[in-house]
């Protein structure tokens, strides 16, 4: 037999690399088919189908939880938007963070409006109400156009001549709002960051976070299964860790009601005043099929860290209004002339002795306006009647 390979090794070798290319080929495919959804499907939320009223009062997160809802339809599903507050005042959109629908900033919302302002709240793609589209991914691009969607939705104009709006964003919406204001700067009036995602440093994430989501290694279902029990698990963040994992992420958006009064937390829906976001992300891996693959892959390709350049960017462009006198720049600069951060003095995830330097070091001196709030990375429902005080302050509502 060796005999006979070895006399006929040219005609055998391009059927042996045909017979591995099969392999190979199949080999991929069945772990497509075991480990991934179908290509270009929208996973739905849990609003689909429609909710009977008393199934949406049972709910956590009830789809009427803010005035103004309606659900944008486009090739990448679906988005639940809420808009409400005076056509004629000062246009904010809000984005949330990674783990919590448009709940997290509902205080902040309401105070807003009660301040005059007309603000636009919607679910990130696989949270809340909006539908998750795979195998897409959740990246700067699609939040870009989450956000285009939400504002040419709206039955007034928040762009053209001349309109601009101002941008708040929490945690990941941080990040995803800095990408946006980097490439539409004539669209952006002022940048509001919470504990902005963005500059987080790579060698703060666990060796275990970096198997699980950027090596390929682990087979998707095994990656998905063992992240919907981590997040299940999750509990408000008690200390905190030298490294960023998957509980960090979701245990810091949580607030800590054991260590006060529930008192303390202000009313995030005024339709529904008992709602709290203590439920709501076990809600979501529970009830919502596309939670879990949008987490992670928000987590794999969103803008959380790595992204100076986007911030470079506007660093740029405010050294460049503030030391230009052109009327352009007096109507397409950011207010003040800077970015407003604010910070969790006790955050275990975004954390201000790290991202006080790196975005004055991005950003440059004297364009950036940094608070501090007592509290964890759960600020925004912690501590929003301060938030509301630096904003209105930075704003002069």
């Amino acid at each position: 037999m060796e005999r006979w390979i070895r006399q006929n090794h040219k005609v055998l070798l391009p059927w042996t690399l045909l017979g591995l290319e099969v392999i190979i080929s199949v080999g991929i495919r069945l772990y497509k088919l075991n480990g991934s959804t179908p290509d270009n499907e929208i996973i739905p939320s849990p609003l689909e189908p429609k909710l009977s009223e008393a199934e949406a009062d049972a709910l956590p997160y009830a789809p009427d939880a803010y005035p103004g809802a309606r659900d944008v339809v486009s090739p990448y599903g679906s988005l639940r938007v809420y808009e409400w507050g005076l056509e004629g005042g000062r246009k904010v959109v809000l984005v949330h963070g990674i783990s919590n629908p448009s709940i997290a900033l509902g205080a902040i919302a309401h105070g807003l409006v009660d301040r005059g302002c007309r603000v636009i709240l919607f679910d990130l793609p696989g949270r809340g109400y909006s539908s998750t589209p795979v195998p897409t991914p959740h990246s700067a691009r699609l939040f870009t156009t989450s956000i285009l969607l939400t504002l040419t939705s709206s039955p007034i104009p928040w762009t053209g001549n001349g309109t601009t709006f101002s941008m708040i964003g929490y945690s990941l919406g941080g990040g995803i709002v800095a990408n946006f204001t980097s490439y539409f700067p004539s669209l952006v009036s002022s940048l509001v960051l919470l504990a902005p995602s963005g500059l987080v440093r790579p060698e703060r994430v666990t060796l275990i976070n970096k198997l699980l989501y950027n090596t390929g290694l682990i087979n998707e279902t095994t990656v998905e299964s063992i992240v919907r029990n981590r997040l299940k698990r999750a509990e408000p963040a008690a200390k905190p860790t030298e490294k960023l994992s998957i509980e960090t992420a979701v245990e810091g958006e949580l607030p800590n009601e054991k260590a006060g009064s529930t008192s303390q937390i202000p009313v995030l829906s005024r339709s529904r005043p008992g709602t709290t976001i203590a439920n709501i992300v076990g809600w979501q891996v529970d009830t919502h099929p596309g939670y879990v693959k949008s987490f992670v892959s928000s987590i794999r390709h969103g803008p959380i860290t790595n992204q100076h350049s986007d911030w470079r960017r506007i660093g740029e462009r405010l050294a460049a209004q503030n030391a230009s006198s052109e009327e352009r720049y007096a109507k397409e600069g950011l207010q003040n002339g800077q970015v407003l951060i604010i910070l969790g003095k006790q955050d275990v995830f975004i954390v201000d002795k790290e991202l006080v330097p790196d975005a004055t070091d991005v950003l440059g001196e004297g364009v950036v306006r940094f608070e501090s709030v007592d509290a964890g990375h759960d600020l925004p429902v912690s501590k929003s009647e301060e938030i509301l005080a630096y904003i209105s302050d930075f704003w002069q509502l």
